[in-house]
């Protein structure tokens, strides 16, 4: 086709397909085709959906997604569908079957092709750039694609397939680009944080490059998310410990706590080795705020399980946690070996009983921050309030800092300021900006 004038595009799921669109978009800037990212009224020439292939309802939404877009070419909104990402690399023949109306479907890595199709030519001298859709002043930053772990549950290895970590000088090359464009927190993310680097390097490199990434002007935060228990890199805590650019916070998902579940599950650790972990993370980092994220339900989990899970969490007392009831994804180990034998209802009590738990935690830590004096990013002006976070608060996930405008003078969006914390709600902390 003719190169075109304008593409929509939308991005389902996760921040690691965030950051796909951003390069994306960047590319179509650089052949001077305007791009509108998330478009409340799709009105352009393309639309390109880049869908989550994660679990059931991840699944549903991406397909309602591009159901709504089959009906905005149908009334003429838009000329030209694309669909890309996860679940057309996990599904492109029975989509393709089932969604006639889409004009083509890409894997998650068919950058070039899409870019093609479109009429726009790839531009490799700006591999390591990207426009970004969030707030200018933080960017998530993917270092590898794909994962190793053979987790029962997890259908991403099928989707991305094996661990490929980016190279260090085009990260230290892309954090620079995104400093120099006013980013000031790098919200580091991956599939697997702690395998980082082994496939290139044949050695664990998280600490080094997050020390890398701190001698960057500019960058003020880095924030990691999405570690793994089993060969956790421990000196990458002595960096965030001895680094105060380093937020004092870690995304580590744990899934289940029972040694039958970690069996059953794949997790390749114990709940003994759990246990030594979180007490070397909280004894190296003693202000560490740890994010996890466990499921209930997963075939084969006993109401004991269940109550070692329950033990778990009043014992460890999470600052911030999320729990998901068991999907049986087709294809994964459990979909093959086990029986999806745990009724949903109970699958989705278990979970909400957790999450009342965790309600009481996270409010008795919140209150325990009243009256101290917090540094806080502005990320945006709402209502009355000015909104910001914590360095032990991560976006979209995590509570926020609230800032009545009749307490405070004017406040900048993207800047650091000292707060003063004055309330405390079960997920949201009040305060005042010193002067």
């Amino acid at each position: 086709m003719a190169k075109a004038k304008k593409v929509d595009v939308v991005t389902m799921g996760c921040s690691k397909n965030l950051v796909d669109s951003e390069f994306l978009i960047r590319q179509f800037k650089a052949n001077n085709i305007q791009v509108a990212h998330d478009p409340e009224f799709p009105d352009s020439e393309v639309a390109i959906v880049n869908t989550c292939g994660f679990i059931g309802d991840a699944k549903e939404e991406s397909i309602d997604t591009i159901l709504e877009f089959v009906e905005a070419k149908k009334r003429g909104d838009i000329k030209q569908l694309y669909v890309m990402g996860c679940l057309s690399e996990r599904y492109p023949g029975q989509l393709k079957k089932e969604l006639p109306e889409v004009d083509k479907f890409f894997g998650k890595f068919n950058w070039k092709e899409i870019i093609s199709e479109v009429g726009a030519s790839y531009r490799r001298d700006l591999m390591n750039e990207r426009s970004l859709t969030t707030p200018g002043h933080y960017a998530y930053f993917k270092i590898s694609e794909g994962c190793n772990r053979t987790c029962s549950y997890c259908a991403i290895p099928l989707i991305t397939g094996k661990h490929q970590s980016r190279k260090m000088e085009d990260l230290i090359d892309e954090a620079k680009g995104l400093a120099d464009s006013g980013v000031k927190e790098l919200q580091v993310i991956a599939q697997d944080l702690s395998f980082y680097g082994y496939d290139l390097y044949k050695e664990y490199r998280l600490p080094h490059l997050v020390d890398e990434l701190a001698k960057i002007n500019g960058i003020d935060w880095i924030r990691l998310h999405y570690a793994y228990p089993s060969g956790f890199p421990l000196d990458v805590l002595k960096v965030m410990r001895d680094n105060p650019k380093v937020c004092n916070y870690l995304d580590i998902a744990l899934q289940h706590i029972s040694d039958n579940m970690l069996e059953l599950m794949r997790r390749n650790v114990r709940k003994s080795q759990t246990y030594r972990l979180i007490e070397e993370m909280r004894n190296t980092v003693p202000d560490i705020h740890l994010r996890t994220t466990f499921i209930t339900g997963h075939p084969g989990e006993t109401e004991q399980d269940f109550k070692e899970l329950v033990d778990f969490v009043k014992d460890v007392r999470f600052e911030r946690l999320g729990v998901f009831p068991y999907s049986h994804e087709e294809d994964t180990y459990a979909a093959k070996k086990y029986k999806d034998d745990i009724p949903e209802e109970v699958k989705q009590e278990r979970a909400d009983y957790i999450m009342e738990i965790q309600n009481g935690i996270a409010a008795e830590i919140n209150r325990e921050k009243v009256g101290k004096e917090l540094k806080v990013i502005i990320d945006r002006e709402e209502g009355d309030y000015y909104i910001g976070r914590t360095e032990y608060d991560s976006p979209e996930v995590d509570q926020e800092v609230l800032l009545h405008k009749e307490e405070n003078e004017a406040l900048s969006i993207g800047d650091f300021y000292q707060v003063e914390i004055t309330d405390a709600e079960d997920y949201d902390l009040f305060g005042v900006a010193k002067k």
